[in-house]
């Protein structure tokens, strides 16, 4: 892979989109500024999800899932919120197609919606909507919910993983009875999320407070944390905001409290997203091609038999199979040459640079 790769200190930027493409991990789509995911680089997130989603779950946090659509008014409920948003969201205005009789596929003009619909941004507006039939009491809270979802951001400038119109990420919304308990959960998953990207992406951070001009719009502190990549800028890699009582007063969200009287809920959001996985070729891959640590790569060993003759190949991958097995069986990822040849889950360039590439720098 390294003759086709342009150096990173030549252009870190073109480096980084030709690895990308080359190592199989992603392509360009018919959708501007969206991206797919090849198998490969969709594994690489998988593991990320999976491990993350265990440390959510070890820490009291529940899966749910909410619509993809918010109605437009819901937004202009929190007017911080929607300024921070407004110039980013794709609006749905109508609901059905047809034909015009001429061969074309038009939009329906009778079909528009009584009220635009937003496709989702981030979801505090409808699952604080949502929250408030779900608590009345002290005893309904605390809420730790956590999405795994997709947004759509309108990006201008867009970057395979690190920036697209399109992504994938999680998004926790927690809801509890004080201000207190609501900045310990917002500082503890931020700590989560360090903690993961230091012990699973091999990645140093530092945690630190935004100021007001880069602050998550609504919230009152936003928490996050930062990893210094191989070309010396620092990339965002996770947040959590201490929201305060701003979506609980928006959506009229009160409980009765243990005294009899009614408080406004305290809130915190949190996310990480496929731009992990940016930050994770960007700081361990080099010049030859894509470095990936153990914990996070989809496959972690590659055997490669050496043999002569139909009879040697057969001796050999009896051997090789004998210890695939017993690597599988203590949780290992492991491909054969045979596997390799008969799936598209590894890419082509793996074997050829395995001997550089297959274990992390750590």
């Amino acid at each position: 892979m390294s003759k086709e790769l342009t150096s990173r200190a030549e252009d870190y930027s073109k480096w980084y989109n030709d690895l990308v493409v080359k190592a199989d991990l992603a392509d360009h789509s018919a959708v501007r500024g969206c991206m797919v995911i090849k198998p490969y680089g969709y594994g690489i997130w998988e593991k990320m999800q999976a491990a993350l989603d265990k440390m959510f779950k070890d820490t009291g946090h529940v899966n749910a899932y909410f619509p993809l659509f918010i109605p437009k008014s819901f937004f202009s409920k929190e007017a911080s919120h929607v300024d921070g948003f407004a110039k980013e969201c794709a609006v749905v205005t109508h609901y059905r197609l047809k034909n015009d009789g001429k061969g074309n596929i038009i939009v329906d003009e009778d079909a528009k919606l009584e009220e635009e619909l937003i496709i989702r941004p981030t979801s505090e507006t409808i699952i604080w909507n949502t929250y408030r039939g779900w608590i009345q009491s002290y005893r309904d809270l605390p809420i730790l919910v956590n999405q795994w979802a997709n947004v759509v951001r309108w990006e201008m400038r867009t970057r395979f993983f690190l920036r697209t119109a399109e992504f994938l990420w999680q998004e926790g919304h927690t809801a509890h009875a004080t201000a207190e308990e609501a900045l310990t959960e917002t500082k503890k998953m931020l700590d989560v999320y360090a903690d993961f990207v230091e012990n699973f992406m091999a990645v140093p951070v530092i945690k630190g407070v935004k100021t007001a001009n880069e602050r998550f719009a609504g919230a009152i502190e936003t928490y996050c944390i930062e990893a210094l990549m191989q070309d010396g800028k620092a990339l965002q890699a996770g947040t959590s905001h201490f929201l305060g009582q701003n979506f609980a007063k928006a959506f009229d969200v009160k409980f009765a409290t243990k005294e009899g009287g009614q408080e406004f809920v305290w809130a915190t959001s949190w996310g990480v997203s496929t731009r992990l996985v940016g930050a994770l070729i960007m700081s361990h891959s080099d010049d030859n091609g894509l470095v990936l640590p153990p914990k996070l790569a989809p496959i972690q060993v590659v055997i490669v038999p050496i043999y002569k003759g139909d009879e040697g190949l057969k001796k050999v991958s009896e051997v090789a199979t004998a210890i695939a097995d017993k690597l599988k069986a203590k949780n290992i990822s492991v491909k054969t040459p045979h596997e390799v040849a008969h799936t598209n889950s590894c890419p082509p360039s793996l074997v050829a640079n395995f001997t550089s590439n297959a274990f992390a720098k750590f």
